[in-house]
């Protein structure tokens, strides 16, 4: 496994030959201290054990270097890394347009929709569409929109007011609950199902793993829903 690695200059630790410092702090490959030593021995260490030897921390002085295995580490940081963006959750904005004299069947189906769409977490932004002399009573829009957010408070809130935008009226509902707790429980609900079908009782269900999504959520493109 012993190798020098040259190239052109990058973001990856120095290992092997390319470490330039007469001593260095080793670490060894089970994480125990070794302590201070030239370099020289820590790449005879190094070769000993059939590692490499990676500073891991080239500020530190002396350095601190390591001996591991670097191809395998760099593998499994890369899986982790994709793990990672693979269970990251993306707050959606859904959009859902009405009119302002919309008739009551067609209020309560769009509202199911945003009813759905905070259940899994995403945003919704609401656009009153005005035709004609209706825009001369943006008033119609607004009670539309604070009837709608009165009606799905439970799930949501306002986090951006009423405003117009031209010929439309724009608001926009935030969800109570985080992308991946919406993600958690429709897991754990299909398990409940799956082990219904199977003839088990949710007790004896196992739970299902809850993934942990990075802290910052990522913004996704608008999902524009029409009834």
């Amino acid at each position: 496994m012993w190798c020098y690695r040259g190239g052109s200059i990058s973001a990856e630790p120095r290992i092997n030959d390319r470490i330039r410092v007469p001593e260095v702090r080793l670490v060894g490959p089970s994480g125990e201290q070794v302590g201070i030593v030239p370099l020289a021995k820590a790449l005879e260490l190094a070769q000993e054990y059939d590692l490499d030897l990676v500073e891991v921390a080239a500020t530190a002085r002396p350095p601190v270097c390591k001996l591991m295995d670097y191809g395998k580490f760099k593998y499994e940081s890369a899986m982790k890394a994709r793990e990672a963006r693979k269970n990251q959750a993306h707050t959606v904005i859904k959009e859902m347009k009405l009119r302002p004299k919309i008739d009551p069947h067609d209020y309560d189906t769009k509202k199911g929709h945003v009813v759905r769409f905070l259940k899994q977490g995403d945003k919704v932004k609401i656009t009153i569409m005005f035709r004609g002399r209706e825009q001369s009573r943006p008033e119609l829009g607004f009670r539309l929109l604070q009837r709608l957010a009165a009606d799905v408070e439970e799930l949501g809130f306002i986090e951006s007011n009423p405003k117009q935008d031209g010929r439309n009226m724009i608001m926009v509902l935030g969800p109570h609950k985080k992308k991946t707790e919406a993600m958690a429980e429709a897991r754990e609900a299909q398990a409940a199902r799956k082990a219904e079908r199977q003839g088990i009782t949710a007790d004896e269900a196992p739970a299902a793993p809850v993934e942990e999504a990075p802290v910052a959520e990522a913004e996704a493109p608008a999902d524009t829903t029409e009834a």
